[in-house]
């Protein structure tokens, strides 16, 4: 074998990325008002399938989504929080019990100016969920169903006052 064969063989393997989903919009808002609407119970209710969550949004305090019959929906803990600019969480699923073993994933908010708009930038990432888990990869892919979702429900609600159907109420299936 030459040498140049020989190093093609070696080389370094590398691991593909662990699952991240990444969603940008643009919404006609304030910054202000999409903080609010991404945090405050009044505004995520009428938007996000009648959820509230509750957290005083210090670094390292609960955070708790709840289910409009009062089920603990997901629980996390407040990792950052720079109003009006960004916020993340550790987050995980309680209901569906596969999805609750996989661990805590890590969801970051990022909003900033951009023209006329507010650029709103999620991104949500493995955190310390096992990547070689089965039930990760359902879960990343039930938020890759679910984010699309809210999002243009909140994007609809914060410029016209009315939140998508689809998102207006709890699944009946949960």
């Amino acid at each position: 074998m030459n040498t140049e064969a020989a190093a093609a063989t070696m080389a370094p393997v590398t691991k593909p990325a662990p699952p991240e989903f990444v969603y940008v919009t643009y919404i006609r808002s304030t910054m202000d008002k999409v903080f609010a609407a991404l945090t405050q119970p009044e505004f995520t209710r009428a938007y996000w399938c009648q959820i509230t969550q509750e957290s005083t949004w210090q670094p390292g305090s609960p955070w708790i989504v709840k289910a409009p019959d009062g089920r603990i929906a997901d629980t996390g803990e407040v990792l950052e929080y720079d109003p009006p600019r960004r916020f993340a969480v550790s987050w995980r699923h309680e209901i569906k019990p596969e999805m609750k073993t996989s661990g805590f994933s890590r969801c970051v908010f990022e909003l900033e100016q951009a023209s006329d708009a507010i650029k709103l930038t999620i991104t949500h990432s493995i955190g310390t969920m096992d990547p070689a888990d089965p039930n990760t990869a359902k879960f990343f892919q039930s938020i890759g169903g679910g984010w699309p979702a809210v999002l243009a429900s909140l994007k609809s609600y914060l410029e016209t006052g009315e939140p998508l159907e689809a998102t207006k109420y709890w699944p009946k299936v949960m």
